[in-house]
């Protein structure tokens, strides 16, 4: 039957069997490394794919600087040139750029016929999916980090109230936790940290989803709606009077410094966290209402058009999928597996925010990658949203903005 399968790859998709052409190749590997730690890890995964794979495989990685993403442009040319390497670690946000020159794989073809394909849930492979038009799968899925919510067990317990289980919840919960402790007739501690500056459209995503809108029409009735939650909350003193201009920086100095109740980030600042507050600090998944959606960053990984042995790159990537890689790479990290087995080990259940991170991965997503995208993120959703939080313009009249913005109708 096995037989029988292999040789209907390769009639339908030009495939050979999997142990047919791999036993003795090399497969060179691209990817960038935020630490020293992360680079040692790679170098030390491949060194044991090659030593523990039953095909003779040899895997080669290279490292190249990330340089605020002038890696993608780095192997775009060098792919564009004939040149470049069999697999390369990438961002969902580059598949436009080398789908359209046809530079990657689809790995449909490959996944399908993969043992460990149900590893991964669904939804992040439609993610991957809709990053590339639906035309196929083009990146592999290695680890992701996704936005969660932060919060102080013990200013909950002040006021009495449990974790939000819906998004109603969550609007009451930012209401009740902003407080006058000292009794001087002045807010001191608000109930959310928002951050109104370039790179808040992540956790104001979460609004208009929770009330049923969609990043496809800003403007309709439900996104409208959960933009006027956003802005209820500022105006109503239930945010810091700075959200306007707050970025990363603010939102977690006001966090650890007691200002804020609640924000919203990734387990990248889980360490930071527990360093100021020790078990006060805990964290829950964003609440849905009509709709649930959380912003997920990603890396993934690809195979580059030129590769040669393709089923011998496959290897490679199921092995940092699924395989022993998944778990030293996210172990060293704290990234956030992809396998639903690696989630189950205890060094990632025992994390209370990798935890939380797992429960939220099922519906987190990403922004549509436009050729608007990137304008849209760094100068038109910034300047629209302070103009909406200081009475400026309207809820419908800033969404109306943004979807010119970031549709162009």
């Amino acid at each position: 039957m096995k037989r029988i399968i292999a040789l209907a790859l390769v009639a339908i998709f030009g495939l050979s069997a999997y142990a047919a052409d791999a036993k003795g190749v090399t497969i060179t590997h691209w990817y960038w490394a935020d630490t020293p730690a992360y680079s040692q890890t790679m170098q030390k995964m491949a060194a044991d794919f090659t030593a523990t794979n039953a095909k003779g495989i040899t895997v080669v990685a290279q490292e190249y600087p990330w340089d605020g993403g002038g890696y993608s442009e780095m192997l775009f040319r060098t792919a564009m040139g004939g040149g470049g390497p069999d697999t390369s670690s990438a961002k969902l946000t580059s598949t436009p750029l080398f789908t359209a020159n046809k530079l990657w794989v689809d790995l449909d073809p490959f996944v399908k016929a993969w043992n460990d394909r149900d590893l991964i849930n669904t939804a992040l492979y439609d993610t991957i999916r809709g990053a590339g038009a639906n035309k196929g799968l083009f990146l592999m899925p290695w680890n992701t980090q996704v936005l969660y919510v932060y919060y102080r067990p013990s200013m909950f317990k002040a006021v009495g109230i449990s974790v939000p289980k819906t998004y109603a919840d969550f609007l009451e919960a930012c209401k009740k936790l902003t407080r006058d402790t000292n009794g001087d007739g002045k807010t001191d501690v608000y109930g959310f940290g928002m951050r109104g500056a370039k790179g808040g459209q992540e956790p104001w995503g979460s609004f208009v989803w929770g009330r049923g809108g969609s990043f496809k029409d800003l403007a309709s009735p439900a996104s409208i709606q959960g933009m006027q939650d956003y802005m209820d909350l500022f105006k109503n003193g239930y945010a810091p009077p700075t959200a306007p201009t707050d970025g990363f920086n603010e939102i977690i100095a006001n966090f650890k410094s007691g200002k804020t109740a609640m924000t919203i980030h990734h387990i990248g600042s889980s360490s930071g966290m527990m360093s100021t507050f020790g078990d006060d600090v805990a964290a829950f998944a964003f609440p849905g209402g009509v709709g649930r959606w959380t912003s997920m960053g990603d890396t993934e990984n690809v195979m580059l058009s030129g590769c040669k042995n393709k089923e011998a790159a496959f290897e490679w990537l199921a092995y940092l999928a699924t395989g022993k890689g998944q778990e030293t790479w996210c172990t060293v990290t704290g990234n956030v597996p992809v396998s639903k087995a690696v989630q189950q080990l205890p060094a990632f259940q025992n994390s209370k925010f990798m935890k939380v991170s797992i429960e939220a991965a099922p519906f987190a997503g990403i922004f549509p990658i436009l050729d608007t995208t990137t304008e849209w993120i760094n100068n038109i959703w910034p300047n629209t949203i302070a103009a909406a939080l200081m009475g400026k313009i309207s809820a419908a009249e800033a969404m109306k903005q943004l979807q010119v913005g970031l549709w162009g109708k």
